[in-house]
């Protein structure tokens, strides 16, 4: 790995990050509300502020810039993987019609769920990986499977309306009222107690967070193969994800190019995690179980590059897209 993080620094880190979510959440709690423009983007500028402080206190306790780098890459891999998983949020919200007073709640119960399950897939992938080398060629191709579907998605992805087996379980096997009471999960119907259509927003978005630990953990482990940096990346890419939410909600729709974007880096992690699975290789079907010495070796430095010019690109296409689209329509309206 070529650094050393002291032991102290992780339990340090990991204590304050985690306190900083939590308080995140009470303040939820405690003020329900529809955050303004003006607060989210106070917000996601001190999150993302907060991730590059980070770094830069990584590169003075383990005086590498590696870990720093890997950090970085891992951050925004993980936070262009979360704004994609935005997109379902917001078609969540609307198909369960989910009061915007109340989305703040949901969303902070989402990224929890979220850093749950990302939390244990990040053990079982170290300890994968730490035993069994070979891993890395099965998490390269899933992630260019990934990155193909991405890319070019089926019927099924293209329906995202379209209710998880799991909803329709619980529709057809438990009392569901037919609308909110608050946030509460429980209400009383008719002197019945049944659940609330909440329930049904959780199962969804813990379904969804699922889906994407499954995509977003081999493409971070394809930057690097430190479990606190990982960790620490994703938990980073999820903060301040509810007040992005608020933010970008209204224009989610005009990044029609960012999963191309998402799916070129899935894509070239892929890649990355092939060529190094070749040079770790243990396969006796692969140059008779020894290293190929001669597959390329893509630097951590790269990465970010790709990473961050990949997610420009996509970008930038959309915004001129949009403006193209916007001046089309203004010339038909000037015409008719």
């Amino acid at each position: 790995m070529g650094f050393v993080i002291p032991a102290w620094f992780e339990i340090t880190a990991l204590i304050v990050l985690v306190a900083v979510l939590v308080g995140d959440l009470l303040l939820i709690l405690k003020r329900p509300h529809i955050p303004s423009a003006r607060e989210s983007t106070l917000w996601v500028v001190f999150y993302v502020a907060l991730a590059l402080v980070f770094a830069v206190i990584l590169l003075a306790v383990t005086q590498s810039g590696d870990a720093a780098t890997q950090f970085v890459a891992g951050w925004l891999t993980e936070y262009s993987l979360s704004i994609d998983n935005l997109f379902v949020f917001v078609l969540l919200m609307s198909q369960f019609s989910v009061p915007r007073r109340y989305q703040q709640e949901v969303l902070m119960v989402g990224i929890i769920i979220a850093l749950v399950l990302r939390g244990v897939f990040i053990l079982l992938g170290a300890a994968l990986i730490e035993n069994f080398s070979w891993i890395f060629y099965i998490f390269g191709l899933f992630l260019v499977y990934t990155a193909w579907r991405q890319a070019f998605p089926g019927k099924e992805e293209e329906d995202a309306r379209t209710e998880t087996g799991i909803v329709r379980f619980l529709r057809r096997f438990i009392s569901i009222s037919d609308s909110y009471d608050g946030s509460k999960l429980r209400t009383t119907v008719a002197g019945t107690v049944v659940w609330t259509p909440m329930i049904l927003v959780f199962v969804a978005i813990g379904f969804t967070d699922l889906i994407f630990a499954i995509d977003s953990i081999p493409a971070i482990f394809g930057i690097t193969r430190s479990p606190f940096i990982v960790f620490t990346a994703n938990l980073f890419a999820l903060m301040g994800l509810r007040q992005l939410y608020f933010l970008l909600g209204n224009l989610l729709d005009r990044l029609r190019y960012l999963h191309y974007g998402i799916a070129f880096i899935l894509a070239f992690i892929g890649v990355k995690l092939v060529l190094h699975a070749l040079h770790v290789n243990e396969l006796p079907f692969i140059n008779g179980g020894e290293p190929v010495e001669a597959a390329p070796e893509i630097s951590t430095g790269m990465s970010l590059g790709v990473i961050v010019v990949a997610m420009a690109v996509a970008g930038v296409a959309s915004v001129i897209a949009g403006r193209r689209e916007q001046a089309a329509e203004g010339t038909d309206r000037t015409g008719s």
